[in-house]
């Protein structure tokens, strides 16, 4: 009994955290600030007991498992999530629903949780399930935004026709080789047609999680339409776990498909990367803009993934991590500027400098870090991913990989350009800092200033991941 306690510590934990909030809505409610105070605090007791007492295990006939990299990968979501958190307080202090708001964002995170424990199919999609209805919920948080509204339906239909194709190829694995278990999958995969239609399928329900060219089309009317603080936990919790999960799988439960998964995955990559920085380029809204540059940014995850080794899968760990930093630090300053002003269209930035110099460091930091711009964290995480993605002798798919990282370059600097050198009739004014989202900020400005110089976090995840 012991043994379960601490091998479901981390979901035990967030669950505990829930049935507290849950209490605290059923009784007196106290102020919203003393209730983020108090849902801060237990979001950093979660972060920090995910590091004391790790222990391997399997547990309900193999239906959940963890070990060293898993804890790893959990708690970089709940770091991920704590940064949202910190930032989300100017947009929280003055909303009438803060608890429940915690409440559906913790069991989407609850949901990641066994889903990367996951040890068989329908355990997978449970914790899938888990994780993406609560999702569409709060995307539509801001209940008087017509376009929040709309943000929630179409999240929610492009899940369940997702959802759909995820459940029609489980149907067909298991039709085909009698198990929904991962160890059963892979020795009874013998690479027949069915099999390679039943893994297409899997394919494109996880492309649709991921936000992968052409599953993408639902991202940027979600991104625009959710409350920044949602659109932030979609582009890095969300899209990270489903990584971890697809990492796992291919190199795993689907090993005996790599010769076809390997060609699958690389296209996916192209176009998901060309895509991406192209419609990148044209847009106006910046929520929109950083929704089609993480679209690009999977492409270039998908290229280490190609690689099919232990440096492929250390390199999008090691990528997830950096990118969590580098995109919460630019989701961090468009929720505080919308949560004071309003206002999120990227031509609403110009003279930002001139008013608001520490915010616009920040926005240009998390920016440059995710274009790879040295010597930032940002480019030593593509590095990794084109290293690894080189590993099968592909030259071309990293040469056009390379070659697109020029193009993201181009739309990166121009909101720079906006922020640092074009003029403003009517500016930003000046945006007063509260203390949770200037503790978010440090963060995120240590992580993509340090983690490339510190050798020991790559070094610790390699000695973790999995590959062949």
């Amino acid at each position: 009994m012991n043994d379960l306690f601490i091998i479901l510590k981390q979901e035990l934990l967030l669950t505990i955290i829930i049935f507290v909030l849950l209490t605290l809505k059923v009784g007196k409610e106290m102020g919203n600030a003393r209730l983020l105070n108090l849902v801060n605090f237990l979001l950093v007791v979660n972060f920090l007991a995910g590091f004391f007492f790790p222990q391997d295990g399997i547990l309900f006939n193999e239906m959940y498992h963890t070990n060293a990299l898993v804890i790893l990968e959990k708690n970089i979501l709940n770091l991920g999530t704590l940064i949202i958190s910190l930032q989300s307080y100017a947009w929280l202090k003055d909303h009438q629903h803060v608890s429940e708001f915690y409440i559906l964002l913790l069991s989407t995170l609850l949901g990641m949780f066994f889903m990367i424990s996951s040890g068989n199919l329908l355990m997978f999609y449970l914790g899938l399930e888990l994780s993406t209805i609560p999702l569409a919920a709060i995307a539509n948080f801001d209940l008087g935004k017509r376009k929040s509204s709309e943000a929630a339906m179409k999240l929610i239909i492009s899940s369940a026709f997702s959802s759909g194709l995820l459940l029609f190829g489980i149907s067909l694995i298991y039709g085909t080789t009698g198990t929904v278990g991962f160890a059963g999958i892979t020795t009874h995969i013998s690479g027949n047609p069915l099999q390679v239609f039943a893994f297409i399928l899997l394919l494109a329900g996880f492309g649709f999680k991921i936000s992968a060219v052409p599953f993408h089309l639902w991202t940027a009317d979600v991104y625009e339409g959710s409350p920044v603080a949602v659109t932030s936990y979609l582009s890095v919790i969300s899209k990270a776990a489903v990584l971890f999960v697809f990492v796992s799988v291919l190199y795993t439960v689907f090993k005996p498909l790599a010769d076809s998964w390997y060609y699958m995955v690389s296209l996916l990559a192209v176009v998901s990367i060309t895509v991406g920085n192209l419609f990148a380029i044209r847009q106006e809204n910046f929520k929109r803009f950083l929704a089609f540059s993480s679209i690009a940014q999977v492409g270039f995850i998908l290229v280490a993934i190609t690689g099919s080794s232990a440096a492929g899968s250390t390199a999008v760990v090691y990528f997830v991590l950096i990118y969590v930093f580098s995109n919460l630090a630019a989701f961090g300053v468009i929720s505080l500027v919308s949560a004071t002003t309003g206002r999120e269209s990227i031509s609403d930035y110009k003279g930002f400098y001139k008013t608001n110099p520490v915010l616009s460091w920040v926005m240009a930091i998390g920016l440059f870090s995710l274009a790879g711009v040295p010597p930032t964290a940002g480019f030593f995480g593509k590095f990794f991913l084109l290293i690894a993605g080189a590993g099968k002798g592909n030259y071309i798919l990293v040469t056009i990989a390379a070659m697109n990282m020029i193009i993201s370059l181009y739309y990166y600097l121009r909101v720079i350009k906006a922020i640092f050198m074009d003029s403003n009739e009517q500016p930003i004014q000046p945006v007063v800092i509260p203390a949770y989202p200037k503790l978010a900020f440090l963060i995120c400005i240590a992580g993509i200033v340090s983690i490339g110089f510190v050798r020991f976090v790559y070094d610790y995840i390699q000695s973790l991941s999995i590959g062949f």
